[in-house]
């Protein structure tokens, strides 16, 4: 997502499959500046990866780093916004219920969800 929370580019991954492994493509795709992720994000291949590409890593550390790596929590605050835009995403029944089943279909309601957020239908 940008800095006005309208989607970039989006991701269809399993459901029991984590985030984190389809991250690295999504980041090398879109090239962002900044990230801005939770806790669980906080890996060092990610971190790596965004370092290497000269994004910043707005990524609290776990609990079981040590030591923890500082971030930016004013900056932090913003990932307020991220989360207010997958809840009007979730307005829509379809998206947020999954009634598709093949990936190709939800995919398609994805990408019509996220056309209709950047036009603030």
């Amino acid at each position: 997502m940008d800095a006005l929370g309208l989607h970039l580019d989006f991701e269809i991954t399993e459901g029991q499959r984590h985030d984190l492994t389809a991250a690295a493509e999504l980041i090398a795709r879109c090239e962002p500046p900044c990230l801005l992720a939770d806790r669980a994000y906080d890996s060092n291949a990610l971190r790596a990866q965004l370092e290497a590409s000269g994004a910043v890593a707005v990524i609290p550390s776990t609990a079981s780093r040590i030591p923890s790596i500082p971030h930016d929590k004013h900056l932090y605050k913003e990932r307020a916004a991220i989360e207010c835009t997958f809840n009007l995403l979730k307005r829509f029944r379809r998206f947020a219920t999954r009634y598709e089943k093949a990936a190709r279909n939800y995919a398609a309601m994805v990408a019509l969800t996220c056309a209709l957020s950047w036009l603030r239908i």
